[in-house]
């Protein structure tokens, strides 16, 4: 366990949805939420798909969605799944017969687009595909695709439109005894995507995929999709979520385990806690932050460490992290361990020597934590 302890006013209280699986990844319940990713390769070109999803796998997606726009995608999905660490979501828009193909190819789930997969009949043999061959399914609505008559009844996406058209297709599933379902209503706008996962929570018990689409780049995208996700994770909605971002497919998972950290949802590396620097610093933190940042990255073992700048909040943090790094005066800075002062350390060694003590402290906590599962 790590040095920064549960506060009561920190807890957040999850919405109680019903549990699925996704492969062998559990979605919902009491499940932790799952962190997902898409890639952006030619999925006709396996090499290069596989190597992303597990590049991917290695950040830390718990699943990966790859498109199928095309009969030859689709045979590729089947190489692609065998060699995949993780489980494949299949990406389906406006032909029916990749679904079924995808199911056969043996993705763990099937997104369909309920305003772009055509008729009843044809979610009908998606349905008994995924029933045949164990497959999930995520209704994914977008704002950007709604059906016609939902954009003639109500004028313009909105959140009763996309509740709507959720609540339409979870209707042709259940009437099928098809429950192993999870459900998304994205936008790209945080206000309307906010709403419309208000309004669905209240109004199903399945599980939750959280998105804010088409947010934008690395920067833009990830301001956008923290306050939208962050606002309903607060909430407790939410089982599984995907920061949609023009960038590496490998930052999206670094940014929704982020966010998940900020609240405390789910901890995975090393939180580091750094200070903006200012004339104060007794050490080029934001250059020493970036190291750190780039030499912890193998690190999968949760755990918190503080690097300050000068002795104004440095001790403070400290205390509250598994290790810390204070700067001082005269070249050199403390080191804490647990909360305590330790010793110092000069600045031009202190990179590698943090390195040294975190790998060190996840090693321990490894240990500890497979001594008590023993």
């Amino acid at each position: 366990m790590t040095h920064n302890p549960i506060r009561p006013w920190r807890n957040i209280e999850r919405r109680r949805s019903r549990q699925i699986f996704v492969g062998n990844v559990p979605v919902g319940g009491d499940a932790p939420i799952s962190v997902q990713t898409m890639t952006n390769t030619d999925t006709r070109d396996v090499a290069a798909t596989v190597a992303q999803v597990q590049a991917c796998a290695e950040a830390g997606a718990d699943i990966v969605r790859v498109s199928t726009p095309d009969e030859a995608s689709t045979r590729a999905l089947r190489e692609i799944v065998r060699e995949s660490p993780v489980p494949i979501v299949a990406d389906i828009h406006f032909h029916y017969r990749r679904a079924i193909e995808a199911a056969e190819a043996g993705a763990a789930c099937l997104r369909i687009n309920p305003g772009n997969i055509g008729s009843e009949e044809r979610v009908r043999e998606v349905i008994a595909a995924a029933r045949d061959h164990g497959c999930a399914i995520r209704i994914g609505v977008n704002a950007g695709s709604l059906e016609k008559h939902l954009l003639e009844k109500y004028g313009e996406p909105c959140p009763e439109a996309m509740v709507e058209s959720a609540l339409e297709h979870i209707r042709i599933l259940e009437e099928h005894g098809f429950r192993d379902y999870k459900v998304s209503v994205k936008a790209s706008d945080v206000f309307l995507a906010a709403a419309a996962y208000q309004a669905l929570a209240e109004a199903t018990d399945a599980p939750l995929h959280l998105g804010i689409t088409e947010a934008g780049g690395l920067l833009s995208g990830t301001v956008k999709s923290a306050i939208g996700l962050g606002s309903l994770l607060w909430a407790g909605i939410g089982d599984t979520i995907r920061v949609s971002l023009s960038a590496d497919p490998v930052e999206e998972v670094r940014v929704g385990y982020e966010i998940l950290k900020a609240l405390g949802l789910r901890h995975r590396g090393v939180n580091i806690i750094s200070c903006p620097s200012c004339a104060r610093q007794g050490f080029d933190v934001i250059a020493t932050v970036a190291e750190l940042e780039r030499r912890l990255a193998h690190v999968k073992t949760p755990m918190t460490l503080s690097i300050i700048g000068c002795v104004v909040n440095g001790p403070g943090e400290a205390l509250m992290t598994d290790i810390g790094f204070t700067g001082g005066g005269a070249g050199h800075g403390m080191v804490y361990l647990a909360g305590r002062q330790s010793h110092k350390m000069s600045n031009a060694e202190m990179i590698d020597h943090i390195v040294e003590l975190v790998e060190k402290r996840a090693a321990e906590i490894e240990a500890e934590t497979k001594q008590a599962a023993e």
